[in-house]
């Protein structure tokens, strides 16, 4: 029942000759790609499919030096930290543990951070020129449930009108 920890080390060649090495790797372990330049490091984040996180390391000049690795990450994970390491979820507002596709089944929707979250079960619909007695319960003025209601940016309970 215990984890074992694993860092794995490759060429960037061995990341276009073995598929596996692309997909979402789960648990207490690592890939890291060795790469001769930038543009293979680029090719590679480009041939990704999408991820829940990527981390990386660098000075502020690394980071502005490699400023279009950036860009390609940032449409490729749904969390992209700097300078640090992928910690533990928390369910808090500012929490995103989510991205494009496979990581995720859709990319603007997180797992855990609310209320993003509650957006995975929602069905959204839009009400256009429909009649106040039409809407639903809790969408009409008298608010006969007394759920709390988002009106006009503000949290209430009150009945509107």
């Amino acid at each position: 029942n215990q984890g074992v920890c694993h860092l794995f080390e490759a060429e960037i060649a061995t990341l276009f000759a073995q598929q596996a090495l692309k997909e979402e790797n789960f648990g207490p372990s690592s890939v890291m790609l060795k790469a001769a330049s930038v543009e293979q490091l680029e090719q590679a984040a480009e041939s990704m499919e999408g991820q829940l996180t990527a981390t990386i390391h660098g000075t502020e000049e690394d980071l502005l030096a490699n400023k279009r690795l950036i860009e390609i990450l940032e449409r490729k994970v749904g969390r992209l930290i700097f300078n640090g390491f992928p910690t533990g979820i928390e369910v808090c507002p500012s929490m995103h543990h989510g991205g494009p596709y496979p990581a995720t089944g859709h990319p603007g929707f997180t797992a855990v951070g609310v209320p993003g979250s509650l957006l995975r079960f929602a069905k959204l619909t839009s009400y256009d020129n429909i009649r106040p007695s039409r809407l639903p319960d809790l969408l009409q003025d008298q608010n006969l449930r007394g759920a709390w209601r988002l009106v006009d940016g503000t949290w209430t309970t009150e009945a509107l009108g």
